[in-house]
């Protein structure tokens, strides 16, 4: 299967040649015939990291009219992390295309500032919900001409509090816009909304566990409570010149966390709610620019970010969520390379490893750490 035999279009097959990729991933291959030609709406479930900035990005370039200066399609995504890597993708997308223009609007930044972008010619526009909610009161953003709505990681927006903005929005363009959801998890906030506000009839396509984890390798290490940190820093020196994200379950434990490792000479930091955004943005430089090689991160601080060529996903804490297992290991094993899950257990935690093997299916394998 080629992106050519999808039916996408050979300025765009140049730029993803280019950036390596040459292969539609499973979703890609479901997803881009339908959504290139089809007027219904879309719902796709699939895990983090299996391409669907791709699997709706292509159609959408695509179908756009590069000769209007109106925004026509929308695209919402949970964070500002996400929404940049959103945009900068497109734009990668369109180097030998014609013009199609792309805007990111979010929170943490100056409104005036992307009011005044958006009076520029904007095909494209990337948005947080709070931030689309707040240029909407403003009268900031015209979505007359939009005809596509993309939910990206709908299940986290929901998670993180925007259920009013998403169903305010859903109330304003259901019946007028496609709308293409995709989730990695279904809780029962996503179906109510493809119940209420998405065509009956809309087409489905299924990405099970199973695509996340053929590249993961999932182990896990028995340790003493007052031993974890030390198992941790072993583990963490065995990786050489290896990066990969640390997971605790509070913003205290990555905090503690941070500082312990810090103390240890170890190149980490951590990101968290209580960090200002200028705090936030320049651990995320410096992770990205690889100056920092661990990361570590609650699940919702970790949300919408994207940094290629991890080769683990840490748990130092297990999450109280399976969906939240996923997202987190979603983070290494990208792009066809090879990662690891690896997750640090006291004696007491034993029975939720042993749930988390059951809904999930996998193999999580024990391994010794010296």
């Amino acid at each position: 299967m080629s992106f050519a035999s999808l039916g996408i279009s050979k300025p765009f097959i140049k730029a993803l040649n280019e950036m390596k990729i040459v292969n539609p991933s499973a979703v890609q291959e479901k997803s881009i015939p339908f959504l290139l030609t089809s007027g219904k709406d879309f719902i796709a479930q699939a895990p983090t990291g299996t391409g669907k900035t791709a699997a709706y990005g292509l159609p959408i370039l695509e179908r756009v009219d590069s000769k209007s200066t109106k925004p026509q399609a929308l695209i919402l995504s949970p964070t500002r992390e996400l929404g940049q890597q959103i945009a900068k993708q497109l734009f990668k997308f369109t180097k030998y295309s014609e013009k199609i223009y792309t805007e990111a609007v979010y929170g943490g930044a100056k409104i005036e500032q992307q009011i005044a972008a958006l009076k520029r010619p904007t095909q494209i526009v990337v948005a947080t919900p709070g931030r689309l909610v707040d240029l909407l009161q403003k009268n900031a953003i015209d979505l007359s001409f939009i005809k596509v709505v993309v939910l990206d990681e709908a299940d986290e927006m929901l998670s993180m509090g925007f259920k009013k903005a998403l169903t305010r929005k859903l109330k304003h363009t259901s019946g007028k816009t496609h709308t293409w959801l995709f989730s990695a998890t279904m809780p029962p906030d996503i179906k109510a909304i493809i119940k209420n506000y998405m065509a009956p009839d809309a087409y489905r396509v299924t990405i099970g566990a199973d695509k996340l984890n053929k590249d993961i390798a999932h182990q896990y290490t028995i340790t003493m409570a007052e031993d974890k940190l030390d198992t941790l820093i072993s583990f963490l020196k065995s990786a050489k010149d290896e990066r990969g994200m640390i997971f605790c379950k509070t913003k205290v434990a990555a905090r503690t966390l941070g500082k312990q490792l810090k103390a240890k000479n170890i190149s980490a930091d951590a990101i968290h709610g209580d960090l200002l955004q200028k705090e936030r943005d320049k651990i995320m430089r410096a992770f990205k620019n690889e100056s920092l090689q661990f990361l570590i991160a609650t699940d919702i601080a970790a949300r919408g970010i994207d940094v290629k060529d991890l080769a683990f996903a840490a748990h130092y804490e297990l999450p109280d969520q399976v969906e939240y297992y996923i997202h987190r290991s979603g983070r290494t094993g990208r792009a066809g390379n090879k990662g690891l899950s690896m997750i640090f257990l006291t004696k007491g935690e034993i029975k939720q490893l042993d749930y988390l093997q059951s809904k999930l299916q996998i193999g999580i394998n024990k391994v010794m750490i010296s």
